[in-house]
């Protein structure tokens, strides 16, 4: 088999791997004998490259987490981060109680509650929530929106607690100056039209008339009980099809600036803003698949997407519900959706060619379809990456943003058994990366038909519960 190395892009032909308890014991020319009491598989004419990471997931958080962690793995992804850690979902974990095994993909690392106005509305209280979660057990800190004082707090605190910071750009702050600040990373460009405005020739004036209010009032950080209250299934289920698509819940003002910034884009603005990304190591996983779904979701194929069939009936029907209200939009806001897509595709290249470190991940699984590490590919090729750029997005990337280069991220002697055998040259073609034979996770070797059959007993499962 040839092994492919994502670090230098280098093939290695005719070789053979090595694996013992979980991990990669040796790599070399393919052995004509094997030891006694060695397992061997023939891997001959097939590729070997580390396995895929999803860098936003939010699995442990969906009814069916183990039917989408078996879909997961089918996929080729052999390490997660799940970016969504409420006190219940830690505790799970600490006790050891978060269903992992040799059938689901590794947990790379998980954040705490995420902070918003009703867990940090004062710097006093943010700074205790990050220190409650840390004690916890959260390995990094997700914030959404919160005041401007809040948020350089909380990245200032985060930091001194041995902790990243990240995710979502709150209104009434710059991408730049979240930068500057240390905020570690971005999960889907930010959400907001902040990132428009900061690429626009007319940045100065939009600025000056974008609403840079929060979503939800601060205010709620005073209500006693508010968090509980909007975590309760009463709330989650009457805001189930906005948060399949928020981009319905626009207010006609919103539309107009965000309309302006993106006919106004300017690349030099976009390489201005990338070069300050790339200076100050801001990580971006802008999870295309999930843009595309919410910005395109009158896109043909999410109709009848295969999907679908990995959802509950209830969750069906509110994609379906969600998809409709989207195709009854006025088709100039439509356009301008299509258009934040196309350009949201744009800045991505633009980021990558300045050397932004850019990871997979697709915001999923969940009731949109489309969120998956194939889509995910096809996305980020399609906004410049070659494929060897789109493999090291899902390896290498990720495993320097944790600091585990020397444990994952390439098929070496020392490494984590996490490798996935391909039928086709990865470097030729992305889909080639979906060209699944065999996923080995943890050491544990699975074939497709194994993966298979695995999704399909839990989907049957599944439905007749």
């Amino acid at each position: 088999m040839t092994i492919i190395d994502p670090r230098d892009g280098s093939t290695h032909p005719d070789m053979s791997v090595l694996v013992r308890r979980g991990k990669i014991v040796s790599v070399g020319a393919a052995a004509t004998a094997a030891a006694s009491g060695v397992r061997v598989i023939d891997g001959a004419g097939r590729f070997v490259v580390p396995g895929y990471n999803n860098m936003h997931t939010h699995v442990f958080q969906e009814e069916r987490s183990e039917l989408f962690m078996a879909s997961m793995l089918r996929e080729g992804t052999t390490g997660m981060r799940q970016l969504a850690g409420p006190d219940a979902l830690l505790k799970r974990r600490a006790e050891g109680r978060l269903s992992l095994g040799a059938d689901t993909p590794g947990l790379l690392a998980m954040a705490g509650a995420i902070l918003m106005p009703f867990n940090s509305p004062t710097i006093e209280r943010v700074r205790h929530q990050i220190s409650r979660q840390k004690a916890l057990g959260a390995d990094f800190i997700k914030l959404i929106m919160v005041e401007r004082d809040v948020f350089f707090a909380a990245v200032s605190w985060a930091h001194q607690q041995g902790m990243t910071i990240g995710g979502h750009l709150p209104p009434s702050i710059t991408p730049a100056e979240a930068s500057d600040a240390g905020y570690d990373y971005l999960e889907h460009l930010g959400t907001s039209a902040n990132i428009w405005i900061e690429t626009s020739s007319e940045r100065t004036a939009l600025r000056a008339i974008a609403d840079t209010s929060l979503a939800l009032p601060n205010a709620l950080g005073y209500v006693p009980f508010a968090e509980q209250l909007f975590a309760s299934e009463i709330v989650t289920k009457a805001t189930a099809t906005t948060l399949l698509n928020p981009a319905l819940s626009d207010a006609p003002e919103s539309i107009s600036v965000l309309q302006r910034a993106l006919d106004t884009f300017d690349e030099g603005a976009a390489k201005t803003l990338s070069a300050t990304f790339a200076k100050n190591g801001t990580w971006q996983t802008p999870t295309l698949s999930r843009l595309r779904t919410e910005y395109r979701m009158d896109a043909p194929e999410y109709q009848d997407h295969p999907w679908l069939q990995m959802l509950s009936a209830q969750v069906r029907s509110n994609f379906q519900t969600t998809r409709t209200a989207f195709l009854d939009l006025p088709e100039k806001r439509r356009a301008a959706y299509h258009q934040y897509y196309d350009t949201a595709s744009r800045f991505v290249g633009i980021m990558h060619a300045a050397g932004v470190p850019i990871m997979t991940g697709t915001d999923g699984p969940g009731g949109n379809p489309g969120q998956d590490m194939p889509s995910e590919f096809q996305e980020l090729a399609a906004a410049g990456l070659t494929p060897l750029d789109v493999l090291r997005a899902t390896t290498t990337v990720p495993a320097a943003f944790l600091g585990r280069s020397d444990r994952m991220g390439a098929v070496d002697a020392g490494m984590a058994a996490d490798f996935v055998l391909l039928d086709s040259d990865p470097l030729t073609s992305v889909d080639n990366l979906s060209r699944i034979s065999a996923v080995v996770n943890s050491g544990n070797y699975h074939t497709v038909a194994q993966l298979d059959e695995s999704v399909d007993r839990l989907l049957a499962s599944a439905e007749a519960s």
